[in-house]
């Protein structure tokens, strides 16, 4: 599933043209390219759940304003993610990349890929389809992009 994900955002990331999605048409090109179908759904899916974390109505806790928050996380959330991930993501929020709704976006989405754990450099890149997908978090897609692509000598993460 997570392959899926890659692909499709390489594919459309850097598109100049509006991209009109056909659900139809889309699992096709996916068909194509050697997607299984049910992870083709299962990928899907997974933006569909994206595009609604920004619904107020089907999370409400994310519309909060809260100027700093502590993440406690539970045992799955450990179990899936490591040290190093957990305190990349900490370190995105004290850059000011993640805020308290885009860190639980990314989170509710982690939580949700079709794999035991999620190693750091597959989280980097579900912080950046999070915030590719959230209008507003544009300077905090760029200043990600900047993190993944161009790392300075001696950054921590």
């Amino acid at each position: 599933m997570f392959d899926i994900l890659m692909y499709l955002f390489e594919n459309f990331i850097h598109s100049d043209v509006e991209v009109e999605v056909n659900h139809d048409e889309l699992t096709d090109e996916l068909t194509r390219a050697g997607f299984r179908q049910q992870e083709i759904h299962k990928a899907l899916a997974w933006l569909e759940r994206l595009a609604d974390l920004q619904d107020s109505q089907a999370k409400p806790y994310l519309n909060r304003s809260h100027e700093r928050t502590t993440r406690v996380f539970t045992a799955e959330e450990t179990a899936r993610l490591d040290c190093a991930s957990r305190g990349f993501l900490m370190y995105l929020e004290n850059l000011g990349v993640l805020d308290f709704a885009t860190r639980e976006m990314v989170m509710d989405r982690v939580m949700e890929l079709d794999m035991p754990e999620v190693t750091l450099d597959d989280l980097k890149w579900v912080v950046l389809m999070v915030l590719f997908n959230v209008p507003g978090c544009e300077d905090a897609y760029n200043q990600m992009e900047g993190l993944l692509f161009e790392e300075p000598e001696g950054l921590l993460h």
